[in-house]
C-alpha cells in the first residue's frame, strides 16, 4: 500500500462517487485556520514541502484499491475507478516560514474534484501539525532573547516522524541544534547532546563518570550535574574540567529543581574555580513560558534545551484548521453552516506593513503597500521550483517577525492582528450567499456566521 491509503474513509467514498458520476470538474479547496489557539499572536506556515512531496508521489495502485475495498467490505472491482488516480493539479501556497493569521489560506489546491478531495486528509494533517509545532518553536526563540535554544524533543513526540519534523521546524524557527541524529544528518542541523542520569549511575562516583566521558570524547564536553546533589555535582565537574583543561566550550547541564537559583549557584562555583568560559545548559520541562520567566529573572543560563512541551505543543496541541471547497467548475461556492461560514472563490492574502493583512480574491491587484503571500508552487502535478532550504525558511521567518507588532510577539497574553476582507471578496460572498439562500426553504434562509471564517 502507498500513502494514498493514509486518508479518512469518506475521502475514498466521495472520490469514488465523483468518478462514477462523472463529477470531475476543476475544484479549488482552501486550507486555513479559523481561529488561533489561546496564547498565540500569530502562526508560522509549515508543512508545505512535505505536502508537495506527497502530492507529487500520489498514485492509487492495485494494493491501495484492495485496501479501500477491504475497508468498505466490497469487491475490488467496485473500487477500480480509483485505480491509477494521480495528482495533476495546481497548488498555490504561503511559503514555509512566513507568518500567517487566522482566516488566511495557507494553501489552495486546484485539481479535478476526485484528486483534490482524496488529497485532503494527508495534506491537512501535514500542514496542521507542522504549523502547530513551528509556531510553538519560534515562541521559544523569542522568549530566549538571543540565548541559543536546542531541541531535545524526540523521545516524547507523537511518533518518530513527528520527532523528525519537530527537529526540522525548530531549526527553521532558529534553534541552534537538535539531539535527533537522523534529522541532524538529513537536514544539516548541528547535532547536540550530553549524557543521561543513567550514565552517571553506572559508575561508582560522579567523578569517575565525568572522567570516563571526557576520556571517550576529546574536546569540549557537557556534564550532567544533578543526578545526586546539584551543587556538589557542579564542584566535581569543575574539578574534572580544570584538571583536564577542558574549560572553554564545555558546559554543565541542569535538568531539575529551581533552575534559576541553581544556575546562579553553579555560575558562582564555576567562576570561583577559574572557569568563566564553562557554559550552563538548562533542560527539564522547558517551553517558552519557563524560558521567558528564567530570562526575565536574569538567570545565568547560556543555552535552553526544550523537549516534550515544545515537541507536542503541550499548551496548544492542535489547530482549528479546515480544507474547504471554494470553487467548482469556475463557480464560487461556500458553506453556510452556523459558526463555520466559509468565503467563496480562489483567494490571495496581501501582506501590509505591521501584518495589517487583507484577504482578497486571487484576481485582485494588491494594494499599493501590499505584497501577495500565496505563490504558485505546483503546476500539472509537479513542483514549479526546487525545495526551499532551511536557510531560506529561516530568512523568511526572521523578516516577518521584524514586521510583526510587538504585542503579537509577546509570550504572555499576546494580541493577534486580524486580517480584513477586501471589498471584492465581501461583495462576492454576499452574492453567493444570496444565490444559495434563494434555493433554500424560507425557514432556513437566515444563517448566522461571518464571511471569511
Amino acid at each position: 500500500m502507498s500513502d494514498a491509503t493514509t486518508t479518512d474513509l469518506y475521502e475514498v467514498t466521495m472520490a469514488l462517487c465523483y468518478l462514477r458520476e462523472g463529477t470531475t470538474g476543476q475544484a479549488t479547496f482552501s486550507l486555513f485556520v479559523r481561529d488561533l489557539p489561546p496564547e498565540r499572536g500569530f502562526l508560522v506556515a509549515a508543512g508545505l514541502e512535505s505536502a508537495l512531496d506527497h502530492l507529487t508521489g500520489l498514485r492509487v495502485g492495485p494494493e491501495d484499491v484492495a485496501a479501500f475495498a477491504s475497508a468498505l467490505h466490497r469487491p475490488p472491482r467496485d473500487l477500480e475507478p480509483l485505480l491509477g488516480l494521480t495528482f495533476t493539479g495546481q497548488v498555490r501556497a504561503v511559503p514555509e516560514g512566513r507568518i500567517v493569521l487566522a482566516g488566511e489560506p495557507l494553501l489552495e489546491v486546484t485539481a479535478p474534484l476526485p484528486q483534490a478531495q482524496l488529497a485532503e486528509t494527508y495534506v491537512l494533517n501535514l500542514l496542521s501539525h507542522q504549523t502547530t509545532i513551528a509556531s510553538k518553536a519560534v515562541r521559544c526563540v523569542l522568549a530566549a532573547a538571543g540565548h541559543p535554544v536546542v531541541d531535545f524533543a524526540l523521545r516524547r513526540t507523537h511518533g518518530p516522524q513527528a520527532g523528525f519534523q519537530a527537529a526540522r521546524l525548530g531549526a527553521m524557527a532558529g534553534f541552534a541544534g537538535t539531539s535527533n541524529v537522523a534529522a541532524a544528518t538529513a537536514e544539516g542541523i548541528p547535532a547536540v547532546g550530553t549524557m543521561a542520569h543513567s550514565f552517571v549511575e553506572a559508575f561508582a562516583t560522579e567523578e569517575d563518570a565525568f572522567r570516563a566521558f571526557a576520556r571517550s570524547h576529546p574536546g569540549p564536553v557537557t556534564l550532567l550535574v544533578d543526578t545526586y546533589d546539584t551543587e556538589e555535582g557542579v564542584r566535581v565537574a569543575a574539578r574534572v574540567l580544570r584538571d583536564l583543561d577542558r574549560g572553554p566550550g564545555s558546559a554543565v547541564r541542569l535538568d531539575s529543581g529551581d533552575l534559576g537559583d541553581l544556575a546562579a549557584r553553579a555560575r558562582a562555583i564555576l567562576d570561583d574555580a577559574g572557569l568563566p568560559d564553562v557554559r550552563i545548559v538548562a533542560s527539564g520541562g522547558l517551553d517558552e513560558y519557563a524560558v521567558d520567566d528564567l530570562v526575565r529573572s536574569g538567570a545565568p543560563i547560556d543555552t535552553y534545551a526544550v523537549g516534550t512541551r515544545v515537541g507536542v505543543s503541550a499548551d496548544a496541541p492542535y489547530l482549528d484548521s479546515a480544507y474547504k471547497l471554494v470553487e467548482l467548475d469556475g463557480h464560487p461556492v461556500m458553506k453556510l453552516s452556523s459558526a463555520k461560514v466559509t468565503a467563496p472563490g480562489r483567494k490571495q492574502v496581501f501582506r501590509r506593513p505591521g501584518c495589517a493583512d487583507v484577504i482578497g480574491l486571487m484576481t485582485e491587484r494588491p494594494p499599493e503597500d501590499g505584497v501577495p503571500l500565496l505563490e504558485t508552487v505546483m503546476l500539472d502535478g509537479r513542483r514549479t521550483g526546487p525545495r526551499a532550504s532551511l536557510a531560506e525558511c529561516r530568512e523568511r521567518l526572521a523578516a516577518d517577525l521584524d514586521m510583526l507588532p510587538p504585542a503579537a510577539r509577546r509570550i504572555h497574553a499576546p494580541v493577534a492582528p486580524r486580517a480584513t476582507t477586501s471589498e471584492r471578496l465581501s461583495a462576492l460572498t454576499a452574492r453567493v450567499r444570496r444565490r444559495i439562500e434563494e434555493r433554500l426553504p424560507v425557514h432556513a434562509r437566515t444563517v448566522p456566521g461571518a464571511a471569511g471564517r
